[in-house]
């Protein structure tokens, strides 16, 4: 089996290559430490993915930030800032907008492929009840549209695919060692694990969906 993972260099993706090498899969790597892939880059993900050849039968997409560096996610309407803002979109979500523009060719079409790509539950537009983290909240909704329709699309020539947004909780990482605050963190392998374990039980009907850690269904 063999996979591809976008973002390995990071707490939850390579956690995730550990885990599925130890399980025998042959895992291919893209990040931007180890590889100079710019995902605010369209020609840098065009000249990444343009070298790969499938078919994969999962492909995880674990890039992201919280705020730009020497940056924090807003806490009201005020600290937004428009610069910031647009780097949040680049990276969250249009640059996962731009690695799916790859995935038809690299998924099988006889089999059952799953493209997982992570996002937040604070993503949630229903879930938000205390409000804040304006540019984070919003990237990470747009994101989940935007892998809803490419659900649909895939669907329409990869019967079998599953293409899902997934929510890995609160991980021991950099990413979010200033804002876990009261909430419960778990290390990244633990979360790794969790991850696979629900991209193993989903099926076809799922996809277009938006789950949790331990396969619940997040509202949009």
């Amino acid at each position: 089996m063999k996979a591809l993972v976008i973002g390995a260099s990071g707490g939850i993706g390579a956690a995730i290559v550990t885990q599925l090498r130890m399980a025998g899969w042959d895992v291919t790597t893209l990040s931007r430490s180890r590889d100079g892939l710019d995902v605010t880059d369209a020609a840098s993900v065009d000249a990444a993915m343009n070298e790969l050849s499938g078919p994969f039968h999962l492909i995880l997409i674990a890039v992201g930030i919280l705020a730009p560096d020497s940056g924090q996610p807003e806490k009201s309407l005020a600290a937004i800032d428009a610069l910031a803002m647009a780097r949040v979109f680049a990276v969250n979500t249009i640059g996962p907008a731009l690695v799916l523009r790859h995935v038809s060719r690299l998924l099988p079409k006889d089999q059952c492929g799953v493209v997982a790509t992570l996002s937040a539950r604070v993503g949630s537009i229903g879930d938000n009840q205390i409000g804040g983290w304006y540019s984070y909240r919003a990237s990470k909704a747009a994101l989940n549209q935007i892998v809803h329709g490419a659900a649909i699309e895939l669907g329409r020539s990869h019967k079998q695919c599953i293409c899902v947004v997934l929510h890995p909780g609160t991980v021991e990482t950099p990413f979010t060692a200033n804002y876990a605050g009261r909430h419960k963190t778990v290390p990244a392998q633990d979360a790794a694990g969790k991850l696979l374990d629900v991209i193993a039980s989903l099926t076809p009907a799922q996809t277009g969906g938006f789950y949790d850690y331990a396969g619940r269904e997040i509202v949009w």
